[in-house]
């Protein structure tokens, strides 16, 4: 599924020339707010219900340059459910299709008060294992 569009600015680019690490996480970050509202969680959970996500664990493997101008897009995908947690994919392609990087998240359903790992809600464990199955 395709959760991020994005185009590198020069403010993107480090010494080196090419996008710096801290905005390829950006993306991959944006990406899973978008893969998460797509299985079912929303922000106002956020206000109304304390609950929110914190993640573990990243993953992240650079295969190709991105420079300024570039456009670039993510496609992302779960590859496990936890009874608390998701793994997520992501992967940063530029617009000629070739895979630029990629991200494996481990992000836990979090109380945002308590500060501990919840239960995954039903809807999101549910579209998130139906996703899984599909791909």
């Amino acid at each position: 599924m395709r959760t991020y569009s994005g185009v590198v600015y020069p403010a993107n680019c480090d010494a080196m020339g090419h996008m710096n690490v801290q905005y390829y996480v950006a993306a991959f970050d944006q990406a899973m707010w978008h893969l998460v509202h797509a299985l079912g969680y929303r922000t106002d959970w956020q206000r109304e219900k304390g609950q929110g996500w914190a993640d573990v664990q990243h993953n992240v493997s650079f295969s190709k340059e991105l420079s300024v101008g570039s456009l670039f897009y993510v496609e992302s995908s779960v590859s496990n459910v936890g009874g608390k947690s998701l793994t997520t994919h992501h992967r940063l392609f530029n617009m000629d299709g070739e895979l630029c990087a990629s991200d494996e998240i481990k992000s836990v359903y979090f109380d945002l008060t308590a500060r501990k790992g919840l239960v995954l809600p039903d809807v999101i464990k549910f579209n998130a294992e139906n996703l899984l199955a599909a791909s």
